[in-house]
């Protein structure tokens, strides 16, 4: 096996903008510990340096709004969970949403006469 093979390798900063999302999502609402406090700071390097020198060559001006956008989230984490205050949302598009803005659809299933394999949703 080759480091290639093992280690993930981003097509351009987009892509990698979005494996970083991906894993802050995955950790955001973990037991605060050093490591994780120590990862997420090793992520925020990341994309301050081969991230945003990738984004200002690509020439999007958008992408580096949304690095810094996505750095910012980060930082903010670390101390609201610092603080000990719960981090309430998300990051979706490389900005935050919060839980509260989600659309929340309420489903009621309907029994229908028959066998109990049908039923049907009515919102």
């Amino acid at each position: 096996m080759t480091d290639q093979d093992r280690y993930y390798q981003p097509s351009n900063s987009k892509d990698a903008m979005r494996q970083i999302e991906k894993l802050f999502n995955q950790y955001k609402d973990a037991p605060l510990t050093q490591e994780l406090v120590d990862y997420n700071q090793n992520l925020i390097n990341r994309l301050n340096d081969d991230i945003l020198t990738a984004a200002k060559q690509e020439g999007i001006p958008e992408r580096i709004a949304s690095v810094n956008s996505m750095v910012t989230v980060m930082q903010k984490w670390v101390q609201m969970r610092l603080a000990g205050k719960p981090f309430g949302g998300r990051m979706e598009h490389f900005d935050y949403v919060s839980d509260e803005a989600k659309s929340k659809f309420k489903r009621k299933v309907q029994k229908i006469k028959g066998s109990s394999n049908h039923r049907s949703s009515r919102h």
